[in-house]
């Protein structure tokens, strides 16, 4: 999970960003637009997530066809009711029998027929391809959530969380709007382009290629359109995808923006990339949205050239007022579904652009896969130990190098060391949230590579310095680390963190809902239904990350009797800012720059007035200002605990 590392960990050099978003609260989230290059790949590639659905494909264009050949047929009985009302009235006006209204019924009932039947099998194609397109578009969802659980951590580092939201959202939702209309309404256009050709040839041979003439006009009118509202797409969903980083990002860091009063300057971030948005959305529908009238003004000149022609083969007798109307009304047919043809090439762009990106995602590089025959410790002891490990996040930089240690079983050991030395890293490698470059990891003698992470996680217990909790019953927070857990359990591991002292203040008890901030309870108590969640979980190794940082004092002496008595029958690791929290630990490392420069108990590394003593000193012996202006030392505390 994106969540999983501490803020700690600034040793490694950043991580350059593909998208927009980087740079904290306030740092730039511009992207470099340019015409996407995968526009037919994406196509290709989009038509080929349909093959589950083959056959319900093959019956919608079945049911297609037959919509509309019955659509097609109706222009041209239509004709004939109108060569009956006319030679009606011409014998009418002769002194004939006038018009045949039982054959004129008949005419017309079939027209009504016709038409109706069209409408229903349209109906069931709409039905069955709205499942088509759901079931797609769920199976899509389904990969990048999949997808999501399989990426490394360093993928989560470089994007920004609003740009993720946005991809696995509102281009997933565009994909599908795209699908759901270009499928259904792109198949009938160009069925009822094939049919109103055949229809054409089959009344008029030449009223049909003066028709004819609106195809290319169409097309390359369309083509050359399409080219430049195509990039305007990628832009307006890459700029969708910022804005939503640039929201995410201002809201949940919005107490820091209000104290530092920087609320003007993300309002006027935010208005910037909102315009940069505007404008890249405005110029795609605007471009785009041109190709309609310039297809249907095209389709007005071909009606012209149809009207002239069409009445100069009555007044010569080579045609009858019947045919002309059905002419007119299948060239009728005949532009409209090209213009909307050339309108769905506009939505078409759009869901491409936006599947890319969704694409993009299911194509990033994913973590080492769990070996095949994986090794697991027959009993877990606890026994963890570093093996001339190495590890960096840039080639080029150097972090942990040939690293040796060893935690026994029920052993503590506590890792300290100035911001960026690495103190996280080693807890990631733990985790198998990173892999190292050299060197190996063992638990209990086991390869921690030979094993599935779920089996390795499923052994360690972690409290993070930042708290996760789910929108649930504090009950349920707490089992989450144990989910098979009984009552009793989770009371005992809720007493042990000293939940229960806070729980029967709240007026729902263990039922009281938690939102997903956790804005209901206090910054510590949250830190204890964390560390009640670890307890819980009764792991055979406990990671625990600066995990009393939001602790009051006098709830911290608590937490640390209660963690002695967790400690004491597995192995912990705990990282420290606060030395005082530590004083008992059975072995400390000091860490500088990757490495360990000092091992030893609190008492003996204080003794020895190196890396650890400076530490110490200054936590604990900052200086004061005298009267006279002259720095004076403050007393150290003592070195053992009291």
């Amino acid at each position: 999970m994106p969540d999983t590392e501490s803020t700690e960990a600034p040793a490694r050099p950043p991580i350059p960003r593909r998208g927009p978003g980087h740079g904290g609260p306030f740092g730039g989230m511009g992207m470099p637009v340019e015409k996407s290059a995968h526009f037919l790949p994406t196509v290709k590639r989009l038509i080929g997530s349909l093959r589950p659905e083959a056959v319900p494909v093959v019956f919608v264009i079945l049911l297609g066809v037959v919509s509309v050949v019955l659509s097609v047929l109706g222009p041209n009985v239509l004709g004939m009711a109108t060569d009956i009302v006319y030679d009606g009235a011409v014998s009418s006006f002769q002194g004939g029998q006038g018009i045949d209204f039982a054959r004129l019924q008949v005419v017309l009932g079939i027209v009504l027929l016709l038409y109706v039947f069209s409408s229903l099998f349209q109906y069931l194609q709409g039905y069955v391809l709205n499942g088509v397109t759901q079931r797609t578009v769920y199976r899509l969802r389904s990969d990048v959530e999949a997808k999501i659980h399989r990426l490394p951590l360093s993928y989560f580092d470089r994007m920004p969380r609003g740009e993720l939201l946005s991809r696995v959202t509102n281009d997933i939702d565009n994909v599908s709007q795209s699908l759901q209309q270009t499928m259904s309404q792109m198949l009938t256009s160009i069925l009822t382009v094939v049919g109103v050709v055949v229809m054409m040839f089959v009344i008029s041979p030449v009223l049909a290629l003066i028709s004819l003439v609106a195809i290319p006009l169409t097309f390359g009118i369309t083509v050359v359109i399409a080219k430049r509202s195509q990039k305007l797409f990628v832009a307006q969903w890459t700029h969708t995808g910022a804005l939503n980083a640039q929201i995410e990002e201002g809201y949940s860091g919005h107490a820091l923006v209000k104290v530092f009063g920087r609320h003007r300057e993300v309002e006027a971030r935010f208005a910037e990339k909102n315009d940069e948005l505007y404008r890249a959305s405005f110029g795609a529908q605007f471009i785009s949205g041109i190709i309609m009238p310039a297809a249907l003004f095209v389709g007005n000149l071909v009606y012209v050239g149809i009207a002239v022609v069409g009445g100069l083969l009555v007044a010569g007798g080579s045609m009858s007022i019947g045919g002309v109307q059905a002419f007119i009304q299948y060239s009728r047919q005949f532009t409209q579904p090209l213009s909307q043809i050339g309108s769905l090439i506009n939505l078409l762009q759009s869901g491409v652009a936006s599947a890319e990106r969704v694409y993009e995602l299911l194509d990033a590089d994913e973590q080492r896969p769990d070996p095949v025959e994986s090794t697991s410790p027959p009993a877990t002891a606890g026994r963890l130990a570093f093996e001339h490990a190495s590890f960096r996040y840039d080639p080029e930089k150097p972090l942990i190098d040939d690293l040796s240690l060893v935690a026994e079983p029920g052993s503590t050991v506590a890792i300290v060391g100035p911001t960026g030395a690495g103190k996280t890293t080693l807890v990631n490698l733990i985790m198998r949230f990173y892999e190292l470059d050299g060197g190996r990891i063992t638990l209990d003698g086991v390869d921690i590579r030979s094993m599935t992470r779920d089996d390795l996680r499923s052994r360690t217990g972690m409290v993070l310095q930042d708290t996760w909790l789910f929108q649930g019953t504090i009950r349920d927070n707490i089992a989450y680390g144990r989910p098979d857990a009984t009552e009793e359990e989770i009371i005992q591991a809720a007493q042990a963190a000293y939940v229960d002292r806070f729980v029967h203040a709240l007026p729902d008890g263990y039922d009281t809902v938690l939102d997903d901030e956790g804005a209901n309870v206090s910054a510590g108590e949250k830190q204890l239904i964390t560390i009640a969640r670890a307890f819980l979980a009764d792991p055979a190794l406990l990671i625990l990350d600066e995990a009393t940082s939001s602790v009051d004092t006098r709830t911290e002496v608590l937490v640390q009797r209660a963690m002695r008595e967790l400690r004491r029958s597995r192995t912990s690791f705990v990282i420290a800012h606060r030395l005082s929290t530590i004083r008992d630990a059975d072995l400390i490392l000091v860490m500088e720059a990757g490495s360990i420069v000092e091992t030893g108990t609190h008492d003996e590394l204080v003794a020895a007035g190196g890396a650890y003593s400076r530490l110490y000193e200054a936590q604990f012996a900052a200086p004061v200002e005298t009267d006279e202006g002259a720095p004076e030392p403050v007393p150290a505390m003592p070195t053992s605990a009291s």
